[in-house]
């Protein structure tokens, strides 16, 4: 498309200066005000504080015919700032944004949202919630990878804190041997590996020590852990998984003499629901740009996002496009390819097949 052909030194400058300036989930404050100057410069309209974050925003151009949204993620990883190459994604969705806009003038409504901390709180959820989303005809966000792929779907996952408490002593003492949450918490970690055997459906349960005690020879009063609890759908992870960790931890408890709390310390991300004709759409324009395509089965799961909230609320699709071989997303090596040339290439490629697959459905 040449719409996105001319926005090409743009979107590279917009993408090399995310990945030179990385910012942590709900304070992108440099990378929001970038892409709200350019929606604002090509005449989008701009709504901003959305659903409680400060750089969530919804930029919008046209009045009336197909409402079609880009999904810009801009948010880094600790340390390892555009490990998952959001650089890449909000250059992709504002050039497709853009050059829907510029193509279809009044006979679409062309809109770039702007969605904070998808690595952690996930801000498509509570927008989601708040029916940003609702009405729309479809949604779009293309995501690097070291090759291209569509289809598959992602795990609905709701992360769970387990704090077991029990009664501090000094473990020489002869007359108080406390409780130790400890043990508690250990008896927990050996039942969740039986209890991952339990279950018809695909499910991961996994997790991590955040709080053992203080020191070794005071009996632990209190032992914390954090898990990643998923499944394929989010109905079974919250019907059948979740329950059943939460009797297992409240067994434990009444076993060994402590008490336990269970809080989900992030919200829930629902399962990936691809929209078969998108699908369709997409894997005909990427071969109008002479790509190959990878189909992954619907059950082919890979990860965890929030744009499966997206998808409950509208039809949406999430491909993979190619930025280098043999790279594994949030390492090091993955974040150096988001900023290569190569990688600035291919978010052309992406950008053109959104807005290409947006224009169809003007039909």
């Amino acid at each position: 498309m040449d719409a996105v052909t001319a926005m090409a030194p743009e979107l590279r400058e917009i993408s090399l200066f995310l990945h030179k300036n990385p910012e942590l989930g709900g304070k992108e404050y440099q990378a929001a005000r970038l892409l709200i100057t350019a929606a604002e410069q090509r005449g989008f309209t701009v709504q901003q504080n959305i659903s409680g974050y400060e750089t969530a925003f919804i930029a919008k151009k046209g009045s009336k015919g197909p409402k079609i949204a880009f999904l810009a993620e801009y948010d880094a990883l600790p340390e390892l700032g555009h490990a998952c190459g959001h650089n890449l994604i909000a250059a992709m969705s504002w050039g497709a944004a853009a050059a829907l806009a510029a193509v279809a003038g009044d006979r679409a409504v062309s809109f770039l949202i702007g969605c904070p901390a998808e690595e952690t709180s996930g801000a498509k959820v509570a927008m989601a919630a708040d029916g940003v989303f609702d009405g729309l005809t479809a949604a779009l966000i293309v995501h690097p990878a070291d090759g291209n792929y569509l289809g598959g779907t992602s795990y609905a996952t709701h992360p769970l804190r387990i704090t077991f408490r029990g009664r501090p002593a000094h473990v020489a003492s002869k007359t108080d041997k406390g409780v130790n949450a400890l043990d508690a918490l250990v008896m927990f970690y050996q039942g969740i590996k039986m209890l991952r055997q339990t279950f018809i459906q695909e499910t991961i349960l996994a997790g991590i020590v955040t709080k053992g005690g203080t020191a070794p020879n005071v009996v632990p009063d209190a032992a914390e852990a954090k898990f990643t609890i998923r499944a394929l759908s989010s109905h079974y992870l919250e019907e059948t998984v979740i329950p059943a960790v939460r009797r297992l931890a409240a067994g434990v408890a009444l076993a060994s003499g402590t008490t336990v709390e269970t809080v989900h310390y992030e919200p829930l991300f629902k399962e990936l629901i691809n929209s078969p004709r998108l699908l369709e759409l997409f894997q005909n324009n990427m071969a109008l740009l002479g790509e190959t395509v990878t189909v992954l089965k619907p059950e082919d799961a890979d990860g965890s996002t929030d744009v499966g909230n997206v998808s409950h609320a509208v039809p949406t699709i999430h491909p993979d496009i190619g930025i280098g071989c043999n790279l594994v997303a949030h390492t090091p090596a993955f974040a150096a390819a988001a900023a290569s040339d190569y990688a600035q290439e291919r978010l052309l490629v992406g950008a053109k097949a959104m807005a290409m697959t947006a224009i169809d459905l003007l039909a």
